[in-house]
């Protein structure tokens, strides 16, 4: 009797099983300081927002600040935070903004982006 254990050359492939529900969208809050207001930056940042496939929306504070909510693929809502943070309006002077964690999402909240009035 022969007791010696040969392995099998057939190995069944083993697929990486998705987490349930993983959130491709995610959604971040923000808010901008500096010279926001009169110089056409929730324009610019309605047009940045859609150019990068972002939907949600901004609006002017009674504080001179613009905040506003974003949904999108992280990798889009990282590059918006930054056009936010360093670029802005042309006319704009940006002293800081500030922005809520990454939220996951099933689904967006909103349809396009828009501003709010």
């Amino acid at each position: 009797m022969n007791n010696k254990i040969t392995k099998s050359k057939f190995t069944p492939a083993v697929t990486p099983l998705a987490a349930p529900n993983a959130a491709s969208i995610f959604r971040c809050m923000f808010e901008v300081f500096g010279k926001v207001q009169g110089v056409f930056f929730r324009k610019h940042t309605n047009k940045k927002a859609k150019q990068l496939g972002l939907v949600g929306w901004c609006m002017n504070t009674d504080e001179g600040t613009v905040k506003g909510v974003m949904e999108g693929t992280l990798e889009n809502i990282i590059e918006m935070k930054d056009w936010l943070q360093h670029k802005g309006s042309p006319r704009s002077v940006i002293q800081k903004a500030v922005f809520s964690s990454h939220e996951p999402l099933l689904i967006p909240s909103f349809e396009k982006f828009s501003i709010r009035r």
